[in-house]
């Protein structure tokens, strides 16, 4: 060990031993720890064993190189900065060691001045990197629990969940389908003080609307037909907890009056009783519906979607999001390789252009079915094109495609050649007068990413 007081340690490795004092005696009045090694074996084996703040390394020792001992710190990937210093420097020399790694470099003969500016400087570039490593962690994301994604879209929605899960408010999440609706909920709860706590999950859709309520606050022996058992509703199970109410806009008026009372005293009756019991319940809740506009037309309570509407998390679709859909693709590819017993391994390229290029109205969902659809037919090491079957969401282009573009192609049943960038550019055009300009549409509609429209248009001089 090198020391374990406050100060900063600082390896200095020297096989000059007069000269080492000398260093030394520099950097005395500084808040430094200064250790001396003259063996570059030695040094190495501290570095690695304790590694340093800063390591002063001479270029030229008696057992070893120090351009050695720095690209060894490099390939381990050591929290520490290495400025060399050598009486043989050069120009070369100083961009070979600064390519391999060095922080600075330093040549003989220097006075005080130069070595303690040159130490600080590098502690405080050092200090720098590493906040803005730490927050660059913070912020870009690749995973976030159970969301896979680093797209700018995906790291609003893992601020927005980190910030939502440490209040108390209600969540409400929309999202068309596919996009991970309850994958959030769930987020939202883990990263919740709750999260000790029980998740219940009820899909307002999926239930018939005379069993609704039972199925939300329980119900008595007796209190319908069938109803031979006394019987907990979700408010119960949910109790100290998290209720998620999934597409919420679907539940009935008349249970939504009784939904916003139990939100606002956190009290209900189980469907038959008149006794009142009190919970202690976070909800969230979601739709892949516009909520508004089902209060506009007289399907959502407006008091209900102020009292729900208080933290809105709003869920990208799959096509708004880049290259996040190579990586879910290659998550999913792994996880069903090993699921089905197959030796796949990657995607080829002209796959790969496949996947970035279709529009995947289904979301996440479709993606899932699609990569499971090919590993599960299919044998070999990758993946290739022609084994992505898009015809689950059905295969024929939406009438509104087709109109558009057997009118560009053919003629009286003769095909028209022009160059394919011009065939490209006119279905581009059509589609954006199509959807008012509106890309993110005009690109679903010609099941091409955004990005390639955008990007079509600015090789073209075009703008929006």
């Amino acid at each position: 060990m090198m020391g374990t007081g406050s100060k900063t340690k600082i390896l200095l490795i020297e096989d000059a031993v007069p000269m080492a004092k000398v260093y030394v005696e520099y950097l005395r009045k500084e808040p430094y720890e200064v250790f001396h090694l003259a063996k570059g074996k030695e040094g190495l084996d501290a570095m690695l064993a304790d590694p340093p703040a800063v390591v002063l390394l001479d270029l030229k020792l008696p057992d070893m190189s120090g351009m050695d001992i720095l690209k060894a710190a490099t390939e381990k990937g050591l929290p520490t900065a290495i400025i060399i210093i050598t009486a043989h420097g050069s120009v070369n020399t100083a961009v070979e060691a600064m390519q391999a790694g060095a922080a600075d470099f330093i040549v003989k003969p220097f006075n005080a001045d130069r070595l303690i500016y040159t130490v600080r400087n590098t502690l405080e570039r050092r200090e720098l990197t590493q906040i803005v490593e730490t927050y660059r962690k913070e912020i870009d994301k690749e995973e976030f629990d159970g969301f896979i994604g680093s797209s700018l879209e995906m790291q609003g929605v893992y601020r927005t969940i980190e910030s939502a899960a440490k209040s108390k408010a209600t969540v409400f999440i929309t999202g068309e389908s596919g996009t991970g609706k309850e994958l959030c909920a769930e987020a939202v709860h883990h990263q919740s003080k709750r999260n000790g706590g029980p998740f219940i999950a009820l899909n307002c859709a999926a239930i018939p609307k005379d069993l609704m309520e039972s199925e939300v606050f329980g119900h008595v022996k007796g209190a319908f037909t069938g109803a031979l058992e006394p019987r907990d509703g979700a408010a119960t199970l949910a109790d100290g907890g998290t209720l998620f109410l999934d597409e919420i806009c679907e539940m009935d008026l008349a249970l939504q009056a009784k939904l916003l009372r139990f939100i606002q005293t956190g009290t209900f009756q189980k469907v038959g009783s008149g006794d009142t019991l009190s919970v202690d319940v976070r909800f969230v809740c979601a739709t892949n519906k516009d909520p508004w506009a089902e209060v506009e037309a007289g399907n959502f309570r407006e008091d209900l979607y102020y009292r729900l509407h208080v933290i809105p998390v709003e869920l990208p679709p799959l096509r708004e999001r880049g290259r996040d859909v190579l990586e879910i693709a290659n998550r999913f590819l792994v996880d069903f390789v090993v699921e089905e017993e197959k030796q796949f391994e990657r995607f080829a390229d002209e796959a790969v252009a496949s996947i970035l290029n279709h529009a995947w109205p289904g979301n996440v969902r479709e993606l899932q079915n699609v990569v499971r659809n090919a590993v599960v037919l299919n044998d070999g090491e990758t993946i290739e094109a022609a084994m992505l079957d898009f015809s689950g969401r059905g295969g024929a282009a939406p009438a509104r495609h087709k109109a558009l573009t057997s009118s560009s192609l053919a003629s009286g049943g003769n095909v028209v050649l022009r160059p394919m960038w011009e065939v490209e550019m006119e279905y581009i055009r059509a589609a954006l007068k199509e959807t008012d300009n509106n890309v993110p549409k005009a690109a679903a509609l010609l099941e091409m990413s955004p990005s390639t429209i955008y990007r079509r248009l600015r090789d073209q001089g075009e703008d929006i």
